[in-house]
């Protein structure tokens, strides 16, 4: 396995393929959008330079990654002769449904067909294909350079020879890969997104205001990064349609999403990417709290 592609350009698809080339593959990063394809290399390029910077890699390295990557807007061109392929849309079943769809009439054979799901059945997206047994889930961790776990999820009909071949993928690109099972949410968001909801019911009930509670995880719970932080970084609409898929999938209460969370979706804050979450991340308030009124 040498040649792989990723679909989607931004902070999931650039990471993944950043990692990829740097560890020798040739990378075919595929977007839509050419403005996306140019800020994914863009992104690659100054996480490259931080690297630099920590004189963890030189300048030739960061050459030779960028070297490995090539960019497509036309998903067949870009998925042509691949061994691997990593889908790393937006978290809507109807999109994942719809790509691996035509991946599966426009790859060959022999390719593994992979998601990036944090959630979604890796089931349900298989059952768009021909080939249930080469669809796997690889849910990356952000940033997708410096964390080491790889989430690896089987679906109902996942073969063991796809699950080893991937385990061993992962191990080559230094990660440490972690295999489960397909449910909802699988492991890692069945377990953060409760958490992270439940921050903002601590949040929205007025036990405590948005520093303090993180202040409380974070010195409290050896957390890094407080679970109201977290949820700004993930995304606001992100944890909202984890939640969702948890609530639908288990049709337990207990995954139902705080009415903060989805009135702040509602709003459009959503976090870092929308500059206000839970935090304000303008330019002259940095990381600054936001106000403790309730939407």
């Amino acid at each position: 396995m040498k040649h792989i592609a990723v679909i989607g350009a931004g902070t999931m698809g650039n990471g993944i393929s950043h990692v990829f080339a740097q560890t020798g593959y040739s990378v075919n990063l595929i977007d839509i959008s050419q403005n996306a394809l140019d800020k994914g290399i863009s992104t690659i390029s100054k996480n490259l330079d931080r690297m630099i910077a920590k004189e963890k890699i030189d300048e030739t390295v960061k050459s030779a990654t960028l070297g490995k990557i090539a960019t497509y807007t036309l998903l067949a061109e870009g998925i042509a002769d691949t061994d691997l392929v990593i889908e790393a849309a937006s978290e809507n079943l109807e999109v994942k449904l719809k790509i691996f769809g035509e991946l599966d009439g426009l790859c060959a054979k022999n390719t593994i067909l992979a998601t990036n799901t944090s959630s979604i059945s890796i089931t349900k997206i298989a059952a768009a294909t021909q080939r249930p047994d080469k669809v796997i889930g690889m849910h990356f961790m952000n940033p997708v350079p410096i964390m080491q776990l790889v989430e690896i999820i089987r679906g109902y009909r996942t073969s063991d020879k796809t699950t080893q071949t991937i385990m061993k993928v992962s191990q080559k690109l230094g990660k440490t890969p972690t295999e489960v099972n397909d449910y909802p949410g699988f492991v890692a968001n069945r377990i953060l997104m409760p958490m992270i909801n439940e921050a903002i019911e601590t949040l929205y009930h007025g036990v405590a205001g948005v520093s303090e509670i993180d202040t409380i995880m974070k010195l409290g719970m050896a957390h890094p990064m407080g679970p109201l932080q977290l949820a700004d970084y993930i995304g606001l609409d992100v944890c909202l349609s984890i939640l969702n898929v948890m609530y639908d999938g288990l049709k337990n209460p207990k995954y139902a999403p705080c009415p903060l969370l989805v009135n702040m979706v509602n709003a459009g804050k959503l976090g870092v990417k929308s500059g206000e979450g839970f935090y304000d991340y303008s330019e002259s308030k940095k990381a600054e709290k936001v106000s403790g009124r309730h939407l």
